[in-house]
This record gives C-alpha cells, structure tokens and sequence, in this order.
C-alpha cells in the first residue's frame, strides 16, 4: 500500500514568549488538517514526536494532552508520543508511515513540537541526546562533541573553518524566504568567523538555535488520499538506523554510519540512487554535519564534502539545493518538531508551494539525525 502526505502545518520557529506548548501545537495542527481538508473525525490515530517536555515543562504524558487540546479525545484515538533525541519528529512520521503501510490506518497525523524559552539550562537538557554517563559526566556536551567530530574530519580531509561558515551564510540565505525561519537575515563568512567559539572549531554561527516550534503532516492511504487531495506527495521510504550513543563506540568518527545504513535501505526501496535526488534537507544542528551528511547520502565521496559548499553545489541554485527552508540553522531547531518540519519543507517543494525557494524537483530527501549519530531517519518523497 502507497502512503501520501495531504496535508502540512507549521508553527514559527523561534523564541516563541507569547504561546505555550499547547498553542504551538495546535496552531501547527489546525493548519495541517485545513490543508489536507479533513475533519477531525476522519484521524484514526495520532504520533507525537517530542523531546524533553518531561524537562522542559515538567510534563508528561504528552500525546494524551495534545490530542485532548485538540478536540480529538472524544474520538478515542490511539495517541503516541515518540522520543529519539531530535531525531522524535521523524521517528514519529516513521511510526504514522508504517501504521499506514501496514493497512491497519487510513488517516494518522504524524505531529512534533517541543517548547524550550521557559527555562534557563536549555543546553543541558539539550545535550541529554549524548550519553550521559560516558560523556556528558566528564564535561561534554553535544557542541564539544561535534567539535571533536569537526576536528577529526578536517585533520583527515583538510577542510577550514571558512568551509562550515559557507555552509551558515547558504542556510540563512536560504531563510530570509521562509516565513516561519527563527532567522530571517544573511550573514557573512566575516560574520561567522568572528563570532565567539562555542567548542573549536564551532562558533556561534555555526551552531543551530535551541527554538520553540511545531509542526503536523497528514498521512493517507493512496486511496483515501486520490479521494481528498490533487496533489498528494507519496512516500516511497522512511528508513531508520541506529548506531552506538557513545563517539568512543564507533569506529570513525568523521561518518555517521546510521545515515549511511539509512539511506542506503532507502534508496533501495524508493528503487532511487542518491543522483536521483532533486532537493534535501539536512540535520545542520552544527555546520560539519552538514558536510558529513552530504558524503555519507552519497552526494558525493568521502572527504569531498567541503567541495560542494565550495563549488555552489547544494545552494538554492545548484544542482542539489540542500536546506531550502534555512535548515536548523536559520529555520531554528525545535528537537521535537525539526523532523516534522524538515518533511514539511520537501513537501511544499514537490508541490510547488515554495514561494521564493521553490527549485525544480521531483524527488526529495529528508534527513533527521538524533544526538550525533545515534539515530538517523531518512525519507524519499515523489512528487
């Protein structure tokens, strides 16, 4: 059975004071369903991806509560809150995609959110996607981390600094078109390479921004979906692959092996290569990850990362426009929710709905990393 995304939502993606976690979710909820123009009693089940609302907000029982505040709890509907670090909102689409696949659902939103600018040790929390007890213990966090990472790769493969700031100045080039981008401005390589070090060879420029956002697909059968919609977006393959939590597990630190297992099993189901992909959008929580995803998609070889920011390769106007919407980089990241997001974009490229980032494409990719590595989710979509 095929499944199609009919509908998509999102919130803003920023410091966002003047709403709580319930309205952030709502509002990218509503939008979703009004796209996709079903009624509410037409979701036979609803997956939540979301972080850390336990620590965030001292709240629980999280998918119960949406599905309340959205009107649905009447319905009775199965409602799951899925958690994989920042990789929840994928795992969450994941979980909806299958529910679909399997023939047991028609309708299920697949939704993410997470609520951060209430409390004050964001970076702590949001390094609890390492490992605890072998890293963060002895003083690591989730910045130094990649940093370590950025090191390593550029000691092997000879790329700069200058390298990730190109990769900062695309994705906020990028942003200035996305209504719902946390940022909405360009920047300079000057700019990024004269902002304070976060962990060497990371800057302030080259780090995502800890965001409040929400974001909701609906998914469908291939029949319901040729009932309701004109442009439905099918979903040829949602893969995903874990790898060990821990850097000083795994065998090299300058590829993600989740992101290569993933997308390898989900090119082989989409019956795609990775020339074959139009448009993508990437888990840029730091600018090396970037680079690092393109060898490991097979976007190009190893240690040839840095090539294509050079050469203008993934900008909007390249042959693989990556990161369209911003990125987390300037779209903002919203663990819960950035998986969701990410999808969200692809779609409104295929379907032609991109405004000033539209680009040409067919197929698209979306990328969804938890922690640095640990997870990785890959979806193919076809126009």
């Amino acid at each position: 059975m095929r499944v199609a995304i009919i509908g998509s939502g999102c919130s803003r993606f920023g410091e966002l004071w003047e709403k709580g976690f319930r309205e952030i979710y709502l509002e990218a909820g509503l939008k979703a369903i009004e796209d996709a123009g079903i009624e509410g009693k037409e979701i036979n089940a609803l997956y939540v991806g979301n972080m850390s609302a336990g620590m965030f907000l001292g709240q629980e029982h999280v998918a119960a509560l949406i599905a309340d505040y959205a009107g649905l709890a009447e319905l009775n509907i199965p409602a799951v809150r899925v958690e994989a670090a920042d990789a929840s909102g994928a795992v969450a689409f994941r979980e909806a995609y299958l529910a679909i696949k399997s023939g047991l659902f028609d309708v299920v939103v697949a939704a993410g959110v997470e609520k951060v600018t209430d409390v004050s040790d964001q970076s702590k929390i949001v390094s609890s996607a390492a490992d605890q007890e072998w890293e963060c213990f002895f003083g690591a966090n989730l910045a130094s981390l990649y940093a370590l990472i950025a090191k390593i790769h550029m000691k092997k493969f000879g790329g700069g600094e200058e390298d990730l700031a190109l990769i900062a100045v695309k994705n906020h080039k990028n942003a200035v078109n996305n209504p719902i981008a946390h940022y909405r401005r360009e920047i300079s390589v000057e700019d990024v390479l004269s902002s304070p070090y976060v962990a060497e060879p990371l800057k302030v420029l080259d780090s995502a921004p800890i965001s409040d956002g929400a974001a909701a697909l609906v998914l469908a059968s291939e029949e319901f979906a040729r009932r309701v919609c004109d442009d439905p977006v099918f979903v040829e393959a949602c893969c995903q692959a874990s790898d060990y939590l821990a850097l000083q597990s795994r065998e090299d630190l300058t590829s993600m092996k989740a992101v290569v297992k993933a997308s390898r099993k989900a090119y082989k189901r989409a019956g795609i290569d990775s020339k074959d992909v139009d448009v993508a959008e990437l888990h840029d929580v730091f600018t090396i990850a970037e680079i690092i995803q393109y060898e490991d998609l097979g976007f190009c070889k190893k240690g040839e990362g840095y090539k294509l920011i050079r050469e203008g390769i993934t900008c909007l106007n390249g042959d693989i426009p990556v990161n369209t919407s911003g990125g987390l980089k300037a779209c903002g990241h919203a663990a819960g929710a950035s998986g969701i997001r990410q999808i969200a974009e692809i779609v409104d490229q295929l379907r032609g709905k991109a405004g000033k980032r539209q680009v040409d494409a067919e197929i698209g990719l979306s990328l969804s990393v938890g922690g640095t590595g640990a997870t990785a989710v890959v979806t193919v979509l076809r126009r």
